[in-house]
């Protein structure tokens, strides 16, 4: 994308957005490498100038705005539409009663008709993307590209032939951008909406919305034009059609739609793991089960047998040396194991304990924490303190790190009561 288009930074966002799914050092670094190393083969080969020659548009910001509102709904709307209808007409082909092999042939049958009658959505299409952004298409025309477009990439993509969304997508979201401001100017002549402006903002909106890629067209469409005035339109627009894209398509976008049809679901939030941003501190239980190493393994199953609280609410217990520092720990499959082998229970808990224990500490990560217990298959860990090695402070099991996991889906739940509702509660009180 980058040696393409000459938008180094939409590339590597692109990759983020699109392929990935993360935001790190080991992949970050390489993909802004690779976007710089490209487009600077592009300006040696190409010219630095970016991929459409763009006359200067005049956004009309702030005076247009209330118009960018209402394109961002139809982008949105745009954009749910022509992703349900690529997979309707992929359904259709399913159901033809003849071999799957004969399905890209009709495809290509129905793109060559609609070629023949409108050969501008015939190949890739720049130079009739750059004509739309210009303003250079009449109103009938951009209805006849903007449909014949759309109806060309469904039958294609639909039929199963290879090919991609990006350009086609481009066409007929940028004709969209300038019929939807031809419209307007023709109903109200005092606006002069700028067709090529409303292009372009389409252009980004429409495939950003489908594809959930929305910062990358946001940036995309402003690196295509270099003018910083074009950023407030492309970010109200592509966010309002993102915003109708995720209530209308919320489990899945164009892009992985036949993922999440084979069972494959696609997570595209980026947050930070919680795991991360706790310490052991924070949930561990401050009042770890304790047992004296000289206790009788007949003692503890009597109390198991009462069922004493102090013991049955772990599944580990945390055997202590004479000293009172960590000696083991028992589970109760150490429990029930030392039980097999003498019925009679007179083995001490610290004979029958794991001597060999994996421990954490306070100050350390959850994550870190949890890394151990997977790594060591293992569900609970001690908690001792680092500067005296062996003194046990607390307990950290699986409910521990649950209740990470659960204090984040608390506070994701909260709604802010905002201004007015507390303006009405301090009425009401």
């Amino acid at each position: 994308m980058s040696a393409t288009f000459n938008t180094p930074i939409a590339g590597v966002i692109l990759a983020i957005e699109l392929l990935l799914f993360e935001f790190k050092a080991r992949s970050f670094i390489p993909l802004v490498i690779a976007s710089v190393l490209a487009t600077a083969v592009h300006m040696q080969l190409l010219g630095p100038g970016p991929m459409f020659s763009v006359a200067h548009m005049e956004f009309g910001v702030p005076r247009a705005l209330p118009f960018y509102l209402i394109l961002g709904l139809i982008c949105g709307l745009a954009a749910v539409g022509f992703s349900k209808l690529l997979y309707w007409t992929e359904d259709q082909f399913e159901k033809l009663p003849i071999d799957e092999l004969w399905w890209p042939a009709i495809g290509a049958l129905g793109l060559g008709i609609i070629g023949y009658f409108v050969p501008r959505v015939l190949g890739v299409g720049y130079d009739t993307i750059g004509d739309i952004l210009n303003a250079n298409l009449a109103l009938k025309l951009l209805i006849i590209v903007m449909i014949a477009k759309a109806a060309a990439v469904v039958i294609s993509l639909g039929s199963g032939t290879s090919g991609g969304l990006l350009a086609p997508m481009f066409m007929s979201g940028a004709a969209l951008g300038g019929l939807f401001a031809m419209a307007v100017n023709a109903i109200f002549p005092s606006v002069h909406l700028s067709p090529g402006a409303f292009a372009l903002v389409a252009m980004g909106a429409v495939f950003g919305a489908a594809s959930r890629a929305t910062f990358t067209f946001i940036i995309f469409a402003f690196e295509i034009t270099r003018d910083y005035n074009s950023v407030l339109p492309l970010m109200l627009v592509c966010v309002i059609a993102d915003g109708i894209g995720m209530l209308l398509m919320p489990k899945a976008s164009i892009m992985t739609e036949k993922l999440a049809r084979r069972g494959l679901r696609i997570d595209q939030n980026y947050e930070t793991d919680v795991l991360q941003q706790m310490i052991v501190s924070e949930t561990m239980d401050r009042e770890p089960p304790t047992l004296s190493g000289d206790t009788l393994i007949a003692e503890l199953a009597d109390r198991v047998a009462k069922h004493d609280p102090a013991i049955i609410r772990h599944q580990g217990l945390l055997i202590l040396n004479s000293e009172g520092k960590l000696a083991g720990v028992l589970t109760r499959g150490d429990l029930f194991r030392s039980l097999g082998r003498d019925p009679t229970g007179q083995t001490t808990v610290l004979e029958a304990a794991t001597r060999r224990v994996v421990v954490t500490y306070p100050d350390e990560g959850l994550h870190e924490a949890s890394a151990k217990m997977l790594r060591n298959n293992i569900g609970r860990l001690p908690v001792v303190d680092r500067s005296d090695s062996g003194k046990v402070v607390g307990y950290l099991g699986r409910p521990g790190i649950m209740a990470a996991r659960m204090r984040r889906l608390e506070e994701e739940h909260v709604r802010d009561p905002g201004w007015i509702r507390r303006q009405k509660k301090a009425v009401m009180s």
